[in-house]
């Protein structure tokens, strides 16, 4: 079962995101990840299998916003491709999902179709690309107008 967590701090979060992810792991999951907003931009990191392994190459940030998953693969393999945060094409959103899209292959496939180029085989991967395509710099008005288009049961951060 994935697991989520997101923190708005003013020191480092990483240790703590970490620790985070770490008592999720009795839930399961086959890959973990995490995004760090830093200096204006994101870092993304994230690997298949074991919180430890994520952790051994994990650089070190300042970072004191984050978001970190743990995931169990429903749509698409284990794989670092696959494991959460997914990103838009510019790489400036990410987004960590719990649950199901269910209409999530129709609007892959209208995406692709005006191409976007989509990195993984998940469900998840659509909604950075969705909110990316109604912002306009209004970040929840964006989210607001993806989560209208999607049906499911989920969480976001």
């Amino acid at each position: 079962m994935c697991g989520i967590i997101g923190i708005i701090g003013n020191r480092e979060v990483a240790p703590m995101l970490m620790d985070g992810l770490k008592r999720l792991e009795y839930r399961g999951y086959d890959s973990a990840g995490i995004a760090l907003q830093e200096n204006g931009g994101l870092t993304i990191h994230k690997k298949q299998g074991r919180i430890s392994v994520m952790e051994e190459t994990l650089p070190k940030l300042k970072a004191t916003v984050g978001i970190g998953h743990t995931r169990w693969a429903t749509h698409g393999e284990p794989s670092d491709a696959n494991a959460h945060p997914q990103v838009d094409s510019s790489g400036d959103i990410a987004v960590i999902h719990n649950g199901t899209l269910e209409n999530y292959a129709d609007l892959r496939s209208r995406m692709e179709a005006a191409s976007i180029e989509f990195n993984s085989g998940t469900d998840t991967e659509v909604l950075p690309h969705l909110i990316a395509r109604h912002y306009d710099g209004d970040l929840l008005a964006a989210v607001r107008a993806a989560l209208g288009e999607v049906t499911g049961a989920y969480a976001i951060v």
